[in-house]
């Protein structure tokens, strides 16, 4: 698709790694302002208790500490978090989140003091001398016992611990489609809790000017204008008085998306104390306090013909939302997750129902995938159940039951944009060799080796816009893009995106698409973002949601300078407007490319502005406020190909091939990256990661000695190839590939394992899929001793 483009589709380097590989990015824990101190927070030592008491008056006699605030110094002074998404139709409780605990702890990650100090260390040292007395009270951690008649009650907002209750039904009913089907699978499917774990932790630093009433607050964010939105109200400051400035980020995987108390706390502090106040997350808060994701308990039917034919599904989800309700929360296993259970498939009936559930755990909210990656594990499961119930091969079932073509509006009311989804199949397929591994297992079964086969074809909704639909599902805001681009009297381009990148590389992509459109270098091209002063207001990062979205509001932005450009020159060509052609950074009369003059002549007359065509005004800027008719919709094929060792029952991956349509990619490089990345992270799910809490709410994985990410050596090669079918949808065409990894990975892989472990009678393991569950299941088998 990039024929006849100079930087679109082009592996340009990332302008932004060389000052983050010399170490010259800046981050929140960089910021250091004069006279600042040091909040350190006491977070509970019980996952649900009352507060007796608290003694302070030690930390508070220590040297070096300013000040010991508990929640009795917040109560008036903060309005407590809340969830952003007041979801529509389920009846959704408000449960409130005190930034400091009030009366009850609800999870081990509830902050009950605050110390701030002259430096963190003694602020650290001054939290061991908080004397807190509690009355325990009963715990609930699992799902399923949270919501059972007499279980330990988190909230008296929340009757039986359900934060709300959400259903959808599309198409026909599943009753109906149940009765002409052949079999109906019946299957529970436990989606485990994980820990996003970015590299860099959250911190907020917050300076307070008491004569202009202004607070300045660094954060690590993944939105910027939404932070600040959400501070106003908190705080009762007016936005206009508030700036938010989100240096570079390490890494949010959606972790970095909520407002969060710390963020709270420290700002209200620098507005009492009348000096900044800094606040850097230990890496064992970050697994405490720091959202989590995923963690569902699936009820799945699925009803087939015995030709392989899925006729329709219903799930009942059970979705741990931890304590509270955090600012994305509901709309994660509702609207993220329920209407895309039709997947790439032509099913007749979707049948959803979600209970919200309360338990004393950390918050969940929007972690890589967000909902989707839940849906596409319960489908791709469900077509290897088919298979397996009526001995058929997974890749046939797969094909009989493919969308033919885009677009296609779903029983759940989705309209995908546009894709070859049976031919990507195909190639996933072929390239994979699937037949031959088909043939090698074969073999290796007689040499009693176990190499299994995994399949995972996805589909996708990102892009997240367009606002009509956000709102109309009760999200607080709408869902669109904003750019300024400026050009200078040089021609050197600087472009103000209230998109947010942190770490995906859009300070050169979003250079590229400015670059393409104006015939410029793309070196020429300056990219500014994460600052509420200098930014116009956007939505942030996530939801793969920055190229189809803020690339498109940069696309629009500089076609409208482009032609603003083209007026210019046809004054300083002495030409009528429409005979001037513009190509490859020259604007020339048409047929006479002879006689032209440079964008770069241009920008400097616009700026002149002796030459102006009447009316005309100086300069050459545009904003843009870019809201996309509908969402987009990337998808794909993963085959995955492992040998689970029969000694010690460890998975190898021996092959990775990932076939994805993402519409037009901007930079291949950067689209393989996010590949790359979101693979490993879907892998970790299958064979790696969860978080563990006891019966008494203590996470017993919080570090990582005790979770384990996956490292270089347990990985395999990732084979990355690109199928483009532009979206209509956006100007660019593009559909968005940061999420697509993670999404197809996790049901591959787990799929490789268990057909790798079917003739043994296995037919599904939950995750992660551990040599000591494999054993497990083999064990429950009779299998294995």
């Amino acid at each position: 698709m990039s024929q006849g483009r100079k930087y679109i589709g082009k592996r340009v380097k990332r302008k932004e790694d060389p000052r983050f590989i010399t170490g010259r990015g800046l981050y929140v824990d960089d910021i250091k302002l004069p006279g600042m101190v040091y909040a350190a927070f006491l977070r509970a030592g019980y996952a649900h208790a009352r507060i007796k008491s608290i003694d302070t008056s030690k930390a508070e006699r220590m040297p070096g500490v300013i000040g010991v605030y508990t929640g009795e110094y917040f109560k008036d002074k903060v309005a407590p978090l809340t969830t952003a998404w007041a979801l529509a139709n389920a009846d959704l409780k408000p449960v409130f989140w005190p930034v400091v605990a009030q009366d009850k702890v609800r999870f081990t990650g509830d902050i009950v003091a605050v110390v701030v100090a002259e430096d963190p260390y003694t602020a650290y040292d001054a939290l061991e001398a908080i004397d807190v007395e509690y009355e325990p009270l009963p715990v609930v951690v699992d799902v399923e016992e949270a919501i059972k008649p007499g279980a330990p009650q988190l909230h008296d907002e929340a009757p039986g611990n359900i934060a709300f209750k959400w259903r959808f039904t599309g198409g026909e009913s599943f009753d109906k489609v149940a009765e002409k089907a052949d079999i109906v699978i019946k299957q529970r499917m436990i989606n485990q809790r994980l820990i996003p774990s970015a590299m860099e932790t959250r911190g907020a630093v917050a300076s307070y000017n008491k004569g202009l009433e202004e607070l300045t607050l660094w954060v690590t964010s993944q939105n910027p204008h939404v932070h600040r939105l959400v501070l106003s109200g908190v705080l009762g400051l007016p936005e206009h008085k508030i700036r938010v400035i989100a240096p570079d980020v390490g890494g949010g995987f959606g972790s970095k998306i909520p407002v969060y108390p710390g963020e709270v706390i420290v700002s209200r502090l620098a507005m009492d104390l009348g000096v900044p106040v800094k606040w850097v997350e230990t890496r064992r808060e970050n697994f405490l306090g720091t959202i989590h994701g995923r963690d569902h308990v699936e009820y799945v039917e699925a009803a087939a013909t015995r030709d392989g034919r899925l006729l329709g599904i219903r799930v009942k989800t059970l979705a741990n939302m931890g304590a509270y309700l955090s600012t994305a929360a509901p709309g994660v296993p509702t609207i993220l997750f329920g209407l895309m259970l039709q997947g790439p498939y032509k099913i007749e009936s979707v049948d959803v129902e979600v209970l919200g559930v309360l338990t004393n755990t950390t918050p969940v909210d929007a972690y890589r995938g967000a909902g989707r990656p839940e849906a596409t594990y319960i489908l791709e499961r469900v077509m290897d159940l088919i298979a397996r119930r009526l001995g058929l091969d997974p890749a046939e079932v797969r094909r009989r039951n493919l969308i033919d073509e885009a677009p296609f509006t779903t029983v759940t009311g989705l309209v995908y944009d546009s894709g070859k989804y049976k031919e990507v199949f195909e190639k996933a397929l072929q390239i994979a060799e699937y037949e031959k591994w088909r043939e090698e297992q074969r073999k290796a079964r007689q040499e009693g080796r176990l190499i299994g086969i995994g399949i995972s074809s996805y589909i996708e909704m990102c892009g997240l816009a367009p606002s009509r639909i956000a709102r109309a599902t009760g999200f607080g805001l709408g869902l669109y893009e904003s750019v300024t681009i400026r050009v200078h009297p040089t021609g050197k381009v600087s472009v103000y995106t209230g998109s947010h990148p942190h770490g995906q590389g859009e300070e050169t992509s979003f250079a590229q698409i400015v670059a393409e459109e104006l015939g410029i270098p793309v070196e020429d091209v300056e990219i500014i973002h994460g600052d509420t002063d200098e930014t116009p207001f956007g939505l942030g990062t996530y939801g793969s949601r920055t190229t189809p979205v803020g690339g498109g509001a940069v696309a629009l932005a500089a076609r409208r300078i482009r032609e603003k450009a083209r007026k210019i020159a046809a004054a300083m060509l002495e030409a009528r407007e429409e005979d001037v052609v513009f190509s490859e950074g020259k604007f020339y009369v048409r047929g006479h490319p002879e006689k032209s003059v440079s964008f770069q002549e241009v920008a400097l007359e616009a700026y002149l502005a002796d030459k102006l065509p009447e009316g005309l005004e100086p300069g050459l800027e545009a904003t843009t406020f870019y809201d996309p008719e509908n969402f987009v919709f990337p998808y794909g094929t993963h085959v995955c190909i492992v040998e689970v060792d029969r000694e010690t029952w460890k998975p190898k991956i021996l092959r990775y091939v990932a076939v994805d349509d993402a519409g037009v990619i901007i930079n291949p490089m950067l689209a393989e990256g996010q590949v790359h990345g979101g693979v490993v992270q879907g892998i970790a799910q299958a064979l790696f990661e969860y978080a563990v809490y006891d019966e008494s709410g203590n996470l017993l994985t919080a570090g990582f000695n005790d979770y384990m990410i996956p490292t270089a050596k347990d990985l395999p090669n990732i084979e990355s190839y690109f199928v483009e079918t532009p979206s209509p949808h956006n100007p660019l065409g593009a559909k968005g590939i940061g999420e697509t990894g993670t999404i197809a990975s996790t049901p591959a892989v787990v799929n490789a394992v268990l057909d790798a472990l079917a003739h043994m009678g296995v037919e599904h393991i939950d995750m992660p899929l551990t040599p000591h569950n494999i054993w497990k299941a083999l064990k429950d088998k009779g299998v294995v001793k």
